[in-house]
């Protein structure tokens, strides 16, 4: 497994790099109209590109499992249901802590690996339910916040929330734009709340969640990314996973895109979340390609690069039995919570 071993202990020099420049983390710049007026996509161009990274790239044995380590270190194992409870957050963070199983862990001989997932994403009722179970382990807490997932209560409330779970000791949060900002194209209105986040959130790094399937047009999906980096976005994230459309590979090149030319202007990197809807290795191992050959390698680690999605770990799992074993087994023998 020297391959693996490699790609996933590697030393990062630099926070990020693009086209050989060093990238700060976003300190956010002032509101420029200019700027989100001109975003162009050309959406034919996109779904082409999206639809030739699924169908040529591949990467197989050692290479793939290497992949798929990956991006286990990059899952926010994530339990956001009306039933949860605490036991149910432990069970979670049990399995953030050893996304693998032990055994096939020796099988594939990744033991100084130390595989574990990037973060716990739950409600903010569960924050301190979360850190107690995670103490040591390095694993961030994140909370989601601002009315998630309609982000449609009282600005007032949005904000408290955010202070609430900081306070609580959440590491991150994932916060809720207003969707009407975007359709009315008030982006002076969407910089102004996403500030106001950013500035409640205090040393908590903040994914702004832009409800992509709600936004109607990739260039809506373009400009809002814009505006929500200009606002000191540490990531931008397609999906709450509650909207019926979440993350595509479409809108993720958009916004990845975005993201370069935001780092060409600026010299500050942003982060990128896909999340609701991806539920396969093989999905995985797409996203991943798709970074990598956007944003390049730099972004390739927990960071500044998330999945939104606690399905796919059982598959994952699933694949790397079979490499180890030959055989595959059932997705009973894998369970997240």
């Amino acid at each position: 497994m020297n391959s693996a071993e490699i790609r996933i202990s590697a030393e990062r020099d630099v926070y990020a790099a693009i086209a050989g420049r060093e990238l700060q983390p976003n300190r956010g710049i002032p509101l420029n109209l200019d700027w989100v007026e001109n975003v162009r996509v050309n959406t034919s161009a996109v779904e082409r590109r999206a639809q030739t990274l699924v169908t040529r790239r591949t990467v197989k044995k050692d290479w793939q499992i290497a992949w798929l380590l990956r991006a286990i270190t990059c899952m926010d194992l994530t339990t956001l249901s009306g039933d949860d409870t605490d036991e149910r957050v432990r069970r979670l963070c049990a399995k953030g802590r050893q996304p693998i199983q032990h055994e096939l862990v020796k099988l594939l001989g990744i033991e100084k690996l130390d595989i574990k997932v990037g973060a716990i994403c739950v409600y903010h009722n569960f924050v301190e339910t979360a850190l107690r179970a995670l103490e040591g382990s390095g694993i961030k807490v994140a909370a989601v916040s601002t009315g998630f997932p309609a982000g449609l209560s009282p600005l007032d409330e949005r904000v408290a929330e955010i202070r609430r779970s900081v306070e609580a000791g959440a590491q991150e949060i994932d916060v809720v734009i207003t969707r009407a900002h975007v359709f009315g194209g008030r982006w002076q209105a969407l910089y102004d709340e996403i500030a106001t986040f950013k500035a409640a959130c205090g040393p908590a790094h903040m994914k702004v969640i832009l409800g992509t399937g709600d936004l109607l047009t990739l260039r809506n999906v373009a400009r809002a990314s814009v505006v929500a980096m200009m606002a000191g976005a540490d990531f931008i994230k397609t999906s709450t996973g509650k909207e019926a459309v979440n993350a595509t590979l479409p809108v993720g090149l958009v916004m990845m895109r975005a993201i370069r030319e935001y780092a060409q202007q600026t010299g500050m990197a942003v982060g990128f979340k896909p999340a609701g809807g991806i539920r396969t290795a093989k999905q995985s191992l797409e996203w991943l390609a798709l970074m990598k050959e956007e944003l390049g390698a730099s972004w390739l680690n927990a960071e500044l690069f998330r999945f939104g999605a606690s399905g796919m770990l059982a598959d994952i799992e699933r694949q790397l039995e079979y490499h180890a074993t030959g055989r595959y087994s059932a997705e009973h023998r894998h369970p997240i919570a």
